[in-house]
């Protein structure tokens, strides 16, 4: 199968992510992940992640660092965070996020599919009818990459690519117009899970 790369002229991460909205309009998700944290003069401690948003987070810990201290806080699922701590609270502390907006944006997405999860277990795509489209071209984003590819199968849930590229389970890509994470490796490409259930109508739109 041919694979054909060009550069984007817009980088995937100047797209406005309908997630980032999301978390606009509400500002702190509950989100339980267990990590830790590094402080200033580099003594690392664990802790466990109780609130989040694009902005900042609220972790439960027995130590806290100073007002105003730097960061860096390390969650699973999440991967590393650098920030300001800019409350104490009874159970721990409350910090302020230091980060890119290109970080920023693949957070939202982050955080909501690890709040959304529970709807889209291990085996989501047999839960949800699955469209038969071999033979059918798409696109594949990946980082600042399109890929020419099959579309295998679609459901509301997910897409079977045919493609030879293997991008990192768990990474972020976009399939069509779709955002949706890697969540597995086939013989004949991947398996990628929507962020969001999708509409016949949305399915339609992202893959015409």
């Amino acid at each position: 199968m041919a694979v054909h790369s060009t550069t984007l002229r817009e980088p995937l991460h100047h797209m406005e992510a309908p997630s980032a909205r999301d978390m606009r309009r509400h500002r702190r998700l509950p989100l339980s992940l267990a990590g830790r944290f590094m402080r200033a003069d580099r003594n690392e401690f664990t802790c466990q992640l109780k609130n989040i948003s694009v902005g900042g987070a609220a972790v439960a810990s027995s130590h806290a660092p100073d007002i105003g201290e730097r960061v860096v806080a390390y969650f699973d699922h999440l991967g590393g965070i650098e920030g300001v701590v800019v409350r104490h609270m009874p159970e721990g502390f409350a910090f302020a996020f230091k980060v890119t907006e290109y970080k920023r944006e693949k957070l939202a997405a982050q955080i909501m599919w690890l709040v959304n999860r529970g709807d889209f277990p291990e085996e989501a795509g047999r839960l949800h009818e699955r469209i038969g489209t071999r033979g059918r071209r798409t696109t594949l984003r990946v980082e600042d990459v399109i890929i020419d590819v099959e579309l295998l199968d679609l459901s509301a849930s997910g897409a079977s690519i045919g493609t030879p590229a293997r991008p990192p389970l768990g990474s972020f890509v976009v399939a069509g117009k779709t955002r949706a994470i890697v969540r597995r490796h086939h013989e004949h490409g991947i398996g990628v899970q929507f962020l969001t259930l999708q509409s016949p109508e949305a399915l339609h739109d992202s893959f015409p």
